[in-house]
This record gives C-alpha cells, sequence and structure tokens, in this order.
C-alpha cells in the first residue's frame, strides 16, 4: 500500500475536547473521526487496527472451542422485560418504538437475545456445551461521552455466551475463557491484571474483569504486593483490620453530644479512635418500578462506604443520599443516627426518654458492616438531637443483617496472604461472568436433562471491549510524539520512507525495499508523498508503525537507515540488508 493512495489525514493540532493521550493521537494520527458525541468513524488505518485486534480476539476463541455468529443492533424490549433488565439497566438503555408502536432497544448486550436463539434450536444435554460469541456493534446512552474510543456511545464489543448443563462444567468453561482472554491480551502487548468485580447490571455470582494498567484509568483496582490477589474497588475485600487502640470502657449510657455529628468531631470529643465509633451512612435505595426506601447502613468510624456493595446488598439499583426532611420524616435524627435495638436497651437508662416503638421508623432498613458483628465498647447516635450512646455492645443485635460493604483502603492487609493492599489504576478492557440460570429461568430457556429432566441452561457470559482496546493500547504504548504500537495490532508493522521521490535512485531503491519486504510477508506501506522530509518524519512518529527504513541521503554510500519506533534508536545498514534488519527488529 502507498501513502499517497490512502485516506491518512494526520493533523497538527489536538481535538478541543481530548485529554487522554489515546483520544489525541488516535484523532491526530488519521485512525478516528467525530461524527456526534461519543460515535465515531473509524478511518483506513484504524480500521486496519481494529481488524487485527478482531483477528487475535477471533483466533483465540475459535482455538477454544467457541462458534461466531451475528446478532441484530436492535432488541425486542419484551425479552428485556422478561429477564427484569428493562427497568433496572437505566437511562443508558436507548429505548424506541417502531411505526407499528412494537418496543425495542439498542443493544448494549446481548444475554436476552443469545438465550432466545438457542431456546429455539438447543434441546438435549446431548447438544451442550456451547459456546457462541459475535464481534459486532453496540449501543449505550452514555450521559456524558469521553475520552473518545475510551467511553463511547457506540462500540464494538466481543460477548461470547456459554450454556452448560451443570455448574460444574459452566465453572470449568469460565477458567478456559480466562485463560483464553489472558492469552489475547498477552499477544497484543497489554501489561494488565485479572481481577475480582462486582457483575453490576448483568448479574450472576462470579466475575472478573481484565484490566490494563494505565495512570489515566477510569477504574480503581487493589492490588497486594504480596500476591497476585486484585480486585475492582468495588468488589475488594481484605483481611479485618486489627484494634489500633485499647477500648473505651464505659457502661451503656446516654452522654450529651452538643453539635457533634460527624466522626472526626466526635473522636476528638471522646478522645476515641474511631475504630471504636459507629458510622451510620442514611440513603436511598432505588428500585425496579419506582420504589425506594431509606435504608442505613453502619460501619466502623475508621471505615468509609463502598456504594457499590451497599446496593448490592439490598439489592438496589442504585443509591442516592437521602436529604434530612425525608431522613426526620422516617424518625430519624441526622447527625445522631444509631441502631434501633441499641437505642431500645438504652430506653432502660435513668433520665433516658421512653423508647417508644412507634419511634423505631419499621420503615426504615438497617445494614450492618461485617466488621462490626459482635463489636463491643461502640459509640454510636442515640436518635435523638445533641446525644450519642456509650457503651454499646452490638452482640445483642438479634435477626440484623451483615454484609461486606465497607470500602478497602491502601494499607489494609490482604485476605489471602495478610500483604498490603494498594490502589492503581486500569482501563477495563475484558469481563467474564458465571449467571447461572440469571436469565434461563426467567426467560423459560431449558434442555432436557440425562433424566429426562427439564433443566434451566447454566450459562456463564464473557465480554471484550475490541474498539476501547485500541485506546488502551495506547494509553499503555505512546510517547510525547504519538503513538507506538505493538507489531501485532499496528496499522502497518513498517515503512519505508523515501525522503525525496524527485531524486530517481532513492525512489527506485525505496519501491525496491518495499517489494522486498511485502515479499518476506512484513506487513508495509510505502511513504512515497510528495512532502518534506520532516513532515514525513513527524507522521510516522505520530502514527507509530513499529519500524521505519529511511531511504535517503546516505543511499550514495549504500545505506539506509532503519529506526525502532519505540526506542527511536537509528541503525545505519547496507541496502541489501535492510529487510533482516526490519524483521530482525520486528521479532
Amino acid at each position: 500500500m502507498k501513502f499517497s493512495n490512502m485516506l491518512i489525514p494526520t493533523l497538527k493540532e489536538a481535538p478541543k475536547d481530548a485529554v487522554l493521550p489515546s483520544h489525541i493521537y488516535l484523532v491526530r494520527g488519521g485512525f478516528i473521526y467525530q461524527v456526534a458525541s461519543g460515535i465515531y468513524d473509524f478511518l483506513p488505518l484504524g480500521k486496519r487496527v481494529l481488524d487485527k485486534v478482531r483477528a487475535i480476539v477471533k483466533e483465540e476463541l475459535d482455538t477454544a472451542g467457541c462458534q461466531e455468529v451475528q446478532l441484530g443492533l436492535v432488541t425486542p424490549a419484551e425479552l428485556w422485560k422478561k429477564s427484569g433488565r428493562y427497568e433496572k439497566y437505566g437511562a443508558e438503555l436507548l429505548r424506541f418504538e417502531d411505526r407499528k408502536g412494537n418496543e425495542f432497544v439498542l443493544g448494549p448486550t446481548h444475554e436476552e437475545m443469545m438465550v432466545e436463539m438457542v431456546k429455539q434450536f438447543v434441546g438435549s444435554y446431548k447438544q451442550l456445551p456451547m459456546n457462541l460469541y459475535q464481534i459486532n456493534l453496540k449501543f449505550r446512552d452514555e450521559a456524558r461521552p469521553r475520552f473518545g474510543l475510551m467511553r463511547g456511545r457506540e462500540f464494538i464489543m466481543k460477548d461470547g455466551y456459554s450454556f452448560h448443563a451443570d455448574q460444574e462444567d459452566m465453572v470449568r468453561e469460565f477458567e478456559l475463557m480466562e485463560a483464553t482472554y489472558r492469552k489475547i491480551f498477552t499477544r497484543m502487548g497489554l501489561d494488565f491484571r485479572v481481577v475480582e468485580a462486582d457483575s453490576g447490571a448483568i448479574g450472576g455470582e462470579g466475575s472478573k474483569e481484565f484490566m490494563v494498567l494505565a495512570d489515566s484509568g477510569e477504574d480503581t483496582i487493589v492490588v497486594c504486593e504480596g500476591c497476585d490477589y486484585g480486585a475492582n474497588i468495588e468488589a475488594a475485600v481484605r483481611k479485618a483490620p486489627e484494634a489500633p487502640a485499647e477500648a473505651p470502657e464505659a457502661e451503656l449510657n446516654r452522654f450529651r453530644t452538643p453539635g457533634i455529628k460527624s466522626i472526626e468531631e466526635l473522636s476528638k470529643f471522646f478522645s476515641v479512635d474511631p475504630y471504636y465509633l459507629v458510622k451510620a451512612v442514611a440513603k436511598k435505595a432505588l428500585y425496579d418500578g419506582g420504589k425506594s426506601e431509606i435504608v442505613i447502613f453502619y460501619l466502623r468510624g475508621s471505615d468509609e462506604l463502598q456504594e457499590v456493595k451497599a446496593a448490592n446488598a439490598v439489592g438496589a439499583n442504585e443509591l442516592e443520599d437521602a436529604s434530612e426532611e425525608e431522613l426526620r420524616a422516617a424518625g430519624l435524627t441526622p447527625g445522631f443516627m444509631g441502631p434501633i435495638e441499641l437505642i431500645r436497651n438504652a430506653g432502660v437508662i435513668e433520665g433516658a426518654p421512653t423508647f417508644r416503638e412507634e419511634a423505631a421508623h419499621p420503615n426504615v432498613r438497617q445494614v450492618f458492616d461485617e466488621n462490626l458483628k459482635n463489636a463491643d465498647h461502640m459509640i454510636c447516635g442515640a436518635n435523638e438531637e445533641d446525644y450519642h450512646l456509650v457503651g454499646c455492645d452490638l452482640s445483642v443485635l438479634k435477626d440484623v443483617t451483615f454484609k461486606d460493604i465497607a470500602q478497602t483502603q491502601e494499607g489494609d492487609a490482604c485476605a489471602r496472604c495478610g500483604g498490603r493492599l494498594h490502589y492503581t489504576k486500569g482501563i477495563e478492557v475484558g469481563h467474564i461472568f458465571q449467571l447461572g440460570t440469571r436469565y434461563s429461568e426467567p426467560l423459560e430457556a431449558t434442555f432436557l436433562d440425562a433424566n429426562g429432566k427439564r433443566k434451566p441452561f447454566e450459562m456463564g457470559t464473557y465480554g471484550i471491549g475490541v474498539s476501547r482496546l485500541l485506546a488502551a493500547i495506547i494509553e499503555q504504548h505512546h510517547d510525547e510524539k504519538g503513538c507506538v504500537w505493538p507489531a501485532p495490532v499496528a496499522p502497518f508493522e513498517a515503512v519505508v520512507v523515501i525522503g525525496n521521490v524527485k531524486d530517481q535512485q532513492q525512489k527506485e531503491a525505496g519501491e525496491k525495499i518495499y517489494d522486498a519486504l511485502k515479499e518476506a510477508g512484513v506487513d508495509v506501506l510505502l511513504d512515497d508523498r510528495s512532502e518534506r522530509f520532516g513532515f514525513k518524519m513527524k507522521d510516522f512518529e505520530l502514527i507509530g508503525f513499529p519500524c521505519a527504513v529511511v531511504v535517503g541521503k546516505k543511499l550514495a554510500d549504500g545505506v539506509v537507515e532503519v529506526i525502532e519506533r519505540s526506542t527511536l534508536e537509528r541503525e545505519d545498514v547496507a541496502i541489501e540488508r535492510a529487510v533482516d534488519a526490519v524483521k530482525a527488529k520486528l521479532a
């Protein structure tokens, strides 16, 4: 391919809204073009990279025994209603009606569609297991599309779905897909971590994310310094923290704390470590059908609430802050909230207000962090203005819910090995889930087992952000001059730059090297443009071809320059050795 014949509109200036290197360089390098907010066209160079990424994904999946299909972007809304995701997915799901009033959605993912297809054609355990996938266009109506391909509304995704006769076989396939994904991302030259993750709107019990390590990543991941443990912060667990100080000794009593509402103020007031304070975080939990309720989440004062864990603990779609008016209407006292049963026990204290059952806010749900189980010598709110309770023993709590709702913090101990945990940033490029019967049951997708009984399929689902991978690769492989593509995914492995196309000797030598590289199996571009030499070299650096052969003034001595893009190191080689030198650098 000749540069002069290709549509490669390189730019000097970055887009005004671009802040990430991948967004800047993919636009400036002529890979993508924005047509609307969060929607991009792929230009020839971008399409070549996309095809190479896709080819790696397909090759490894096919090797693992998966079968490729292609489903429609438009999905009947009825399937989403049956699965329970029509409302749960929220505003990101684009809903519309056709001219006949039939309801549809633009699929951001295709669990429902794939289940419906398999339901029609797979009816016996003898046809299982089966793993079907597609690499196809998706749409998610992002509220704030940003960062180029990193968070767009329209994107290309590989989504796969496996169907099994039992959970054991589903787990086997899940582990096979983890190993397959590791091969895929390794072949692309990525430095990544496999981390435990929250299943989110997809559902299911177990899930893992594949995170490309990059400072620009939107996701915070927790990793251990002593072992290979890693988890998204929304799913990270830790070893139970040890008490940092002696417990305060006190009998159960009310204590006047005028205007003392925050954990910091309370800690200073009592000269007590926050570990011994009960933090109450009130949220409004939102559910399907517009339902909502007030939930109080209790945790140690030294901890912070992890909202995704908290939402999962009550099965909510999302949590939002509850207003003071809503709290007071529910019988709560903002700034002084405490567990109902402890307040009830405090009613026996001389001089305390008589506990009234109607003030027990029965419409308010309570969830306690698991680290509060059997906690003693605690201080908590008395649900009375300007009062707290001291000497609280949480072992008296009966029939209450304990869940892991605290956020893992840097410096916490790893639950696996006890090593120190710390934060790093990552870009999610893959996510695999153990779905179980999350979709097969509501969609009535069943098969006949070996005993002739009908059972719902056990399922797994496996996604890769194919178009997002272009951005993730550049976030990890770039410098101040532009892209630095790893050879397996580069738009071309090498470029032959003719310094002066008006010089017949340079032109002929460049074309000869170009033909020889093609014959040797190198994916090569010939830069035969009538542009200044410096302009061509800037394009080489910006676009990021792994290797360049420069045919210039040194040709008179029988020498060409071979430049490796990752280091920008230049090597003079005899013209007859140019092909071998390029192949050596690509290897």
